[in-house]
């Protein structure tokens, strides 16, 4: 019999950095061996951001910084606009670019190896990859955001097939975007404009459908990324709403995560370092004021802080940690399974 899960907050990952020992608007996270994380840096929109910082941070669940590779721009093993991040059998990286139109495949040491994609509608071509995830065969699955299907590629890049096409109906999509695995090799999308998660099989058959547009319990407004426990639980950054929702295989609520984080080392060690900025933010934690609208008492900072913002992607590992990346607020949000 199952019971039903609890969650408990244990620590968090990261701050904001524009280069080195920190993250800068991160979008997904690989998990590799030896708990190594590799945090995907999607980086700002201006030009010179774009160039300069877009990155992987490499670290550990611990905090160890274990350095970063990648770099905007265009070139062989540059990026654009990073959007999924998944590791291969072989420890090989592998990252989509939405703009750039393809894969980059990097080895563990972060040396760029090879790429493929066009831009197309065709068999094999791309228009805005998204998240991507390996199957038990070892072949990754990739999400064709505009072209509303999901496509498999050996590691190589050959293309094997694809399933999906744009629409409302069962097994049709709207911008997909996040996706996972089961271990019967189910196939898991966040259909993000059509507000729920859809389960396929292996072939693309449609087998089931979670969620409606709303804010209630159950209910999603644009889903981005989506991960599948043993008990066939579904794990849904739900990005339109700032929060995670756990959700039972009949789609019922299971719990709604809202953020509970406190300061990350890498934080705790930049404010030893820099006191002034570490009394103006105890100052802003403690200001008494009353809102002028209400007559209130204002909300302090740190109670805003420690909630989600633009939850984009969560992941899990087999020690039963869920690992929630907050884009806006430039970290990674651990929890636990009980």
């Amino acid at each position: 019999m199952l019971t039903t899960p609890a969650f408990r907050y244990s620590h968090t990952l990261g701050f904001y950095a524009q280069v080195g020992r920190g993250f800068n608007n991160p979008v997904d996270v690989a998990l590799g061996r030896n708990e190594v994380l590799y945090v995907l840096n999607r980086a700002g929109s201006d030009i010179e951001t774009r160039m300069l910082y877009k990155r992987v941070t490499v670290c550990t669940v611990t905090e160890e910084y274990r350095g970063q590779f990648g770099s905007g721009g265009t070139e062989d093993g540059q990026l654009m606009w990073p959007t999924s991040i998944a590791i291969d059998k072989e420890d090989n990286i592998y990252i989509s670019d939405e703009a750039l139109q393809r894969i980059s495949i990097f080895d563990p040491q972060g040396v760029f190896l090879h790429q493929w994609g066009v831009q197309g509608n065709g068999a094999g071509e791309f228009d805005r990859p998204a998240g991507m995830t390996f199957d038990a065969d070892g072949h990754l699955l990739v999400v064709d955001g505009l072209n509303n299907r999901v496509q498999r590629y050996t590691t190589d890049g050959t293309f094997l097939g694809q399933w999906g096409r744009g629409g409302s109906g069962a097994g049709e999509f709207n911008m997909p975007w996040g996706i996972a695995t089961d271990q019967e090799n189910n196939v898991y999308v966040a259909d993000w404009r059509n507000d729920r998660i859809q389960k396929c099989a292996a072939d693309g058959a449609p087998l089931a459908s979670w969620g409606v547009s709303g804010q209630g319990n159950g209910e999603l407004r644009r889903p981005s990324w989506v991960a599948v426990d043993t008990d066939g639980n579904l794990y849904v950054t739900d990005w339109g709403n700032e929060r995670v929702q756990v959700l039972a295989p009949d789609g019922s609520c299971l719990a709604v995560l809202r953020g509970e984080a406190g300061l990350s080392r890498w934080a705790e060690d930049y404010f030893i370092s820099n006191q002034d900025e570490l009394e103006e933010r105890q100052r802003a934690d403690l200001d008494p004021a009353l809102d002028l609208v209400t007559d209130e008492p204002r909300e302090v900072s740190a109670s805003i802080e420690k909630l989600f913002w633009g939850p984009t992607s969560v992941k899990l590992d087999a020690q039963g940690r869920i690992y929630v990346v907050d884009s806006c607020r430039h970290r990674i949000q651990v929890y636990c399974r009980e």
